[in-house]
């Protein structure tokens, strides 16, 4: 077999050894089993496609037939295997007359004489097989030996200032700005931010933004973890993880926040148990006074509707504020924790992704709500329309630091881009300068009458500061697969009703329908049925009545909005891909992700170890290796930065299937749709206007609430 090891070599020189490996493999293992140069080339024409970009089909062809020679020696003899030579006309209709007698002479025209020591040696195969998984394991092992993260853990250090460190020691330090200096975040061996500074006014609304993966999460969990510190004095609460179920109600769990208002509830309550009781103590009635005045001073008796309009505003009915937290799924806890932060009223918030958790009508009600928060907000955001309606600062992370820019979202991308272009400005300016100076000190370097002139000339080069040119973050670019046209109709929904019971009717009389030309979006409050409309669609649930007509070609491609779970955490992202798609080069799966900017390194880190955004854009990358022709996105950006959603609506646009997406992410609607459906009370309605009239219907509701 060395020859043919050899010729591979020769012909492939880049190959990778673990690819050589597997094809003289497959070679070696199948030689006995190969009939002809085509089967070889099915066994592994496609690899050798893809380490030799500049060989054709016909060129691979021959060079799997050149193998199959050195292979099989013995198979130029078949040629002269014994064959009847037609010497002279033959009567059919004689010879199939004496079909029954003559059946070795037909066999002897027609079929070629086949060698018994050709035939496929079970054994041999068996054998084959077995060696080539063992092969593939090995492989796969070695993949996984190379994921393994160092380690899973977050860092941070800081420098501290030498004042405040004083005077917090005596107790005396009474600030209310934050100021965090000289810090750095490090997870495992990856630096986050090196030597970063921030500050932190009181009473202004900080919008923290920067790609996936660079640290805005790992940052806020710094800061409310005290791994970076700040004045002890200041309350933090981070909205991180949902409310415990347990029997308490949900108004009750936002009015626990208040602690001064229950201890002196509680107090209340004790005081008058003993009066009550017969207690001859004549404080009693003082005491008693005296916490009635404190819950005076506190507006006690409005804390109630204070927590009710908080509930109400994310979604909360006046039923559900009085069911117990236990009967409340886990979105719906985290909105009830993101409630008793917004009563609790910490003098530093943290949210990180609140939007993610909220339908667009509260949202709308979260945007005005925190625009008139009285304390420092630091804001973890995505989604553009909050980013330009709440945010006082925006605080840019990028190459291990942060910058500060005031203004809004829209204000900080205009200043950002002209610091850029100044930046570049001058750095060409000084380039041309040097250039310039250069010149002259070269020409007249060993002229003696200038010598004085030329010294000072590298002189003013040495002390000149040298900037540095300007490095843009690259683009993000998605490539959503290419697909065939298909004739209409593509998908029909006529007169459709669903229920889980008859007593809890989801909707009823649906009629729509989409073609591979639909961009449509389906809105409307959480529980109203959007995602129970989607699996609908794609057939995953049976209309309880009515029916669905759906193109017999048509291929969903379906993101799910819980769609982490269905990653497996200890695979990196290659062998995840593996496992859902057997039998493809390692090439090709790596080049499916690369595509959704999941490439290098963290194509072979764990899943688990990567940034949400991360883990969405490999959920991206395992449904779009299925070449779907009509995609149904269920709330896609939660976790994406706006770079990627961004990239998303322009591979939406290009992209030629059918596209319906639920979504909350404002400016992702008004970039990609064309068709807009509501789901609620019962229906599901296509609406005249677009987003624009929604909007409006929404901010009406929201009014007349209020106004109640």
């Amino acid at each position: 077999m060395g020859t043919f090891n050899e010729y591979i070599k020769n012909v492939f020189p880049s190959i990778d050894e673990d690819l050589r490996q597997y094809v003289e493999g497959v070679l070696e293992n199948g030689a006995d089993d190969f009939e002809d140069s085509d089967e070889v080339y099915e066994a592994v024409g496609e690899v050798l496609h893809e380490i030799s970009s500049d060989k054709t089909e016909d060129d691979i062809k021959n060079i799997c037939n050149e193998l199959l020679n050195m292979l099989r020696p013995e198979r130029s003899a078949k040629s002269n295997g014994s064959l009847k030579i037609l010497d002279g006309p033959i009567h059919l209709g004689s010879i199939a007359d004496n079909a029954g007698s003559n059946v070795e002479e037909i066999k002897s025209i027609w079929v070629a004489q086949r060698d018994d020591t050709l035939k496929v040696n079970a054994k041999k195969l068996e054998k084959a097989e077995a060696k080539l998984q063992e092969k593939q394991e090995k492989r796969g092992k070695e993949i996984r030996t190379v994921a393994a993260p160092k380690l899973q853990t977050a860092s941070a250090s800081q420098v501290i200032n030498k004042k405040e460190s004083k005077l917090e020691a005596k107790g005396n330090n009474r600030a209310q700005d934050i100021r965090i200096e000289n810090f750095d975040i490090a997870y495992g061996d990856r630096v986050l931010l090196q030597g970063a500074d921030l500050t932190l006014a009181y009473g202004r609304r900080y919008g923290l933004v920067g790609r996936n993966g660079l640290g805005k999460s790992t940052l806020l969990k710094m800061i409310s973890s005290g791994n970076l510190k700040i004045p002890s004095h200041i309350s933090i609460l981070h909205v991180e993880q949902e409310v415990i179920g347990d029997n308490t109600i949900a108004l009750d769990s936002v009015l626990e926040c208040d602690t001064v208002r229950q201890s002196l509830l509680e107090k209340e309550k004790q005081i008058s148990a003993a009066i009550n009781s017969g207690s001859n103590d004549p404080d009693l009635n003082t005491q008693l006074s005296e916490v009635y005045v404190q819950l005076q001073n506190i507006e006690a008796d409005k804390a109630p509707a204070k927590a009710s309009i908080i509930l109400n505003g994310l979604g909360f009915t006046p039923q559900m504020q009085q069911n117990a937290t236990k009967t409340f799924s886990g979105g719906w806890r985290m909105r009830l924790a993101l409630a008793r932060a917004l009563f609790s009223r910490p003098d530093l918030l943290l949210l990180d992704e609140p939007t993610n958790m909220l339908d667009i009508k509260a949202i709308i009600w979260l945007e005005n709500y925190l625009q008139n928060w009285p304390t420092t907000l630091l804001v973890v955001s995505h989604d553009r329309n909050f980013l330009d309606s709440v945010p006082t600062d925006i605080l840019h992370l990028h190459s291990q630091r942060i910058e500060a820019y005031r203004g809004n979202y829209e204000q900080f991308e205009k200043t950002k881009n002209e610091k850029m272009k100044n930046q570049q400005r001058e750095y060409e300016a000084q380039l041309q300068q040097r250039q310039h100076v250069q010149e002259f000190i070269d020409r007249f370097r060993y002229n003696a009458n200038r010598a004085a002139l030329v010294q000072s000339k590298i002189k003013m080069l040495e002390k000149m500061p040298e900037l540095k040119p300007i490095v843009k973050e690259p683009e993000v670019v998605l490539r959503l697969p290419e697909t065939e046209p298909l004739s209409p109709p593509i998908l029909q929904l006529n007169e459709v009703t669903f229920y889980y019971s008859k007593n809890k009717i989801i909707f009823s009389d649906v009629n729509i329908g989409a073609t591979m030309d639909s961009r449509i979006c389906i809105v409307g409050d959480n529980g109203a049925g959007k995602t129970t409309l989607l699996k609908i669609i794609m057939g995953i649930l049976s209309p309880s009545a009515g029916t669905r007509h759906v193109h017999r070609n048509l291929k969903f491609g379906y993101f799910s909005q819980h769609h982490v779970d269905q990653l497996e955490m200890n695979m990196n992202s290659v062998e995840f891909l593996q496992q859902q798609y057997r039998g493809k080069p390692i090439e090709e799966y790596r080049r499916q992700l690369g595509s959704f900017g999941v490439s290098g390194d963290l194509a072979l880190q764990t899943v688990s170890s990567l940034s949400g955004g991360q883990k969405s854009r490999v959920a991206f990358a395992n449904m779009c290796m299925g070449r779907p022709n009509f995609l149904v996105l269920d709330e896609p950006t939660n976790h994406l930065d706006i770079e990627t959603i961004e990239a998303l609506g322009k591979a939406i646009n290009k992209y030629t299937g059918g596209v319906i997406l639920v979504s909350h992410d404002e400016r992702l609607i008004r970039m990609v749709t064309n068709e807009l459906w509501v789901c609620g009370n019962g229906s599901v309605k296509s609406i005249e206007g677009g987003f624009d009239e929604y909007r409006k219907i929404v901010e009406q509701e929201l009014e007349a609430a209020q106004a109640k």
